[in-house]
């Protein structure tokens, strides 16, 4: 699976998971539909679960004129898979997790929110 398939799968996981309360596995094979499992969906899902709580308080640190519970689920989700990248991820770039993130953004959000994933993360990069 290629890696930005893997962050779709990723981030409709971690929606699930966020709306319904799913288990992470669970979660992880209702997104892959029967097909293959893959390393870096498996990573990216649990370790952005296993994160959360420090994920999300970096996040909102860096909101401005924005409170946390006023994102949009996928908008959040975004940028919880993006800081997980960033933070995390050991072999992805942090240019490269915040350009996928405002692409994702742009696939399953609005425009605006291309802008806003970006501006967000765009601080939390600098703070990192």
């Amino acid at each position: 699976m290629k890696r930005r398939t893997a962050r779709e799968k990723s981030l409709q996981a971690l929606y699930q998971i966020d709306v319904s309360g799913a288990e992470p596995e669970a979660a992880i094979t209702n997104v892959l539909e029967e097909g293959p499992a893959d390393e870096y969906l498996h990573k990216s899902v649990i370790g952005t679960i296993e994160h959360r709580e420090e994920i999300d308080e970096l996040i909102k640190a860096h909101l401005e004129k924005w409170s946390f519970d006023r994102l949009a689920k996928v908008d959040r989700n975004i940028l919880r898979l993006a800081v997980f990248e960033m933070k995390y991820g050991e072999d992805v770039p942090e240019k490269v997790a915040i350009n996928e993130a405002i692409e994702l953004a742009k696939q399953f959000s609005d425009e605006q929110s291309g802008k806003f994933i970006n501006g967000v993360l765009s601080r939390i990069k600098e703070s990192l």
